[in-house]
């Protein structure tokens, strides 16, 4: 396996740390690592709230890296509370496919860490609404 893959592996695993915050608030229970165009890691940590007020972990690696100046993603790896890898939800999908309209089919998204299964985005989203 490629070693970027297991750096961004151990980076969410880092990271995860499930948790309840509040009676309102959970976080931690997935973790994600995005690798940037300048090939640096990006973390972030699922937020569940009782409300339309949380976030995925994708998403929270999105903003971390958009926050630290870049917005162009190469790979992306989510940990599920379980410690297995799996797809990014539609909303997570669709925020990348925005980032990158032109090269969203070349992100790699790591779909099962066990087997090695790597697939694209433009393979998970093959037909953007836009």
């Amino acid at each position: 396996m490629d070693l970027i893959w297991q750096e961004m592996y151990q980076a969410a695993k880092r990271v995860q740390n499930g948790r309840t915050i509040s009676k309102y608030v959970e976080a931690g229970g997935v973790a994600a690592a995005v690798l940037s165009a300048t090939n640096r890691i990006y973390t972030g940590v699922c937020v569940d709230t009782c409300s339309t007020l949380g976030i995925c972990a994708e998403r929270s690696a999105l903003f971390s890296m958009i926050t630290n100046g870049e917005h162009e993603i190469k790979k992306v790896l989510a940990l599920m509370p379980d410690g297995k890898s799996g797809a990014p939800c539609g909303a997570c999908r669709e925020l990348m496919v925005q980032l990158m309209p032109e090269n969203y089919t070349k992100i790699e998204i790591m779909l099962d860490y066990e087997k090695q299964q790597i697939i694209t985005l433009g393979d998970l989203t093959p037909h953007w609404w836009i």
